[in-house]
């Protein structure tokens, strides 16, 4: 069985966060919060979040053995840029995109529903 988990509008970009979802992709979830936890980024942080909040929901939810779960998927997706503006020379202005970011957990407990 499977539980999911999103965290929104992470205000990280998606490829410094997939960076660090490799790292714990297939490993058991206590494994992946100890891993994440000496992580300097500050990614892993959110992920680890993510990763609690979906253990949570199968434990709570789905009746699920938190000790038996697995990262099953994770995976960041893109989401809105925010837009700001620098003022440049002779009137002119850039643009500033800042990116967000949406994650995915998905866990398993390797059992057939």
């Amino acid at each position: 069985m499977q539980a999911k988990a999103i965290t929104k509008y992470v205000r990280i970009s998606p490829q410094k966060v997939r960076q660090v979802m490799d790292v714990v992709r297939g490993e058991p979830v206590e494994r992946a919060l100890a891993i994440l936890n000496y992580m300097p980024q500050k990614a892993a942080r959110e992920v680890a979040r993510t990763i609690k909040s979906a253990a949570a929901n199968a434990e709570n939810n789905f009746d699920m053995v938190p000790s038996d779960l697995v990262v099953k998927q994770i995976f960041a997706d893109e989401g809105p840029r925010l837009r700001r503006h620098m003022p440049r020379a002779r009137g002119r202005v850039d643009l500033i995109r800042k990116p967000t970011t949406h994650i995915t957990v998905v866990v398993d407990d390797g059992e057939a529903e």
